[in-house]
């Protein structure tokens, strides 16, 4: 059995650009950075950061460009493919992206990023049924 599933959670590192495949779908593709931070074995903090490609098709293509932008804090659910080509000078080039089958967004950045542990509690759901309606609030019980 086989499993080609990817999470990630990071900002959009530039607004998403939407075209329409030849037979009139709607693509999107964005940039997201993630960050791994840890101790080195002499306690030193250190940081890592990683860049994705992410393409999305269809309605949540349209959303994607409607909604998010530079900055914005977004989880990603897709599943990933590496696809080949040749240029205009004839040399190959290879690709890796997340194809994202679902999203979440953060609230719009704010000025410091000491809040995002705030912002990750925040994140709302996108309604892929109905992207205006809003989702209703739920109620935690005490």
């Amino acid at each position: 059995m086989n499993f080609n599933r990817v999470f990630i959670l990071g900002n959009l590192t530039r607004d998403p650009e939407l075209r329409q495949t030849p037979s009139g779908q709607s693509v999107a593709s964005f940039g997201v950075a993630t960050n791994r931070i840890w101790n080195d074995k002499d306690g030193n903090r250190q940081q890592e950061v990683e860049y994705h490609n992410v393409v999305v098709f269809g309605k949540l293509a349209q959303i994607a460009a409607q909604y998010l932008t530079k900055g914005r804090l977004i989880f990603v659910e897709g599943r990933i493919r590496t696809r080949s080509w040749e240029d205009a000078s004839g040399q190959k080039r290879t690709r890796t992206e997340i194809i994202a089958l679902n999203f979440q967004m953060g609230p719009k950045p704010k000025e410091s990023s000491e809040e995002i542990p705030e912002i990750v509690n925040e994140i709302e759901e996108v309604n892929l049924e109905n992207p205006q309606e809003e989702k209703p609030q739920e109620e935690v019980p005490f």
